[in-house]
């Protein structure tokens, strides 16, 4: 495999890798894996593309990412890591497309409104 950069968005969070043939080695923001992401079940979700296609440990990732919390990075990173296996091999599309990691979660916060305390929140109503 040739080395791929791709990207992968998710809420404010915008992930960039560089992905090349090797060890099975992630680092995340100059930092190893497992202590950028203390809960495993974020280790897990940037795993599963490399899980379903049975390819963990075959690539090492260095991995930019901003914004957003762990969670978001996490899936942004998810993402990122989809579409670089897909440039690689277009005939895996379809099984991480039916596992829904090809595609960007469009959810975004709502924004607030004025005359309200939050997005949809209103301010206590006093009867009296």
């Amino acid at each position: 495999m040739a080395a791929t950069n791709t990207s992968g968005r998710r809420k404010t969070s915008v992930a960039r890798i560089y992905m090349q043939a090797g060890q099975g080695n992630i680092t995340i923001n100059n930092r190893d894996m497992k202590s950028y992401f203390a809960n495993e079940l974020l280790e897990n979700i940037v795993n599963q593309p490399l899980a379903i296609l049975e390819q963990v440990g075959q690539y090492d990732i260095k991995v930019n990412v901003s914004g957003g919390g762990i969670a978001g990075q996490a899936e942004a990173i998810r993402l990122a890591i989809s579409k670089a296996l897909v440039s690689d091999n277009a005939e895996i599309k379809s099984s991480l497309r039916k596992e829904g990691f090809m595609t960007r979660d469009p959810r975004m916060v709502e924004r607030k409104k004025f005359g309200k305390r939050k997005a949809r929140r209103s301010f206590q109503f006093s009867k009296r």
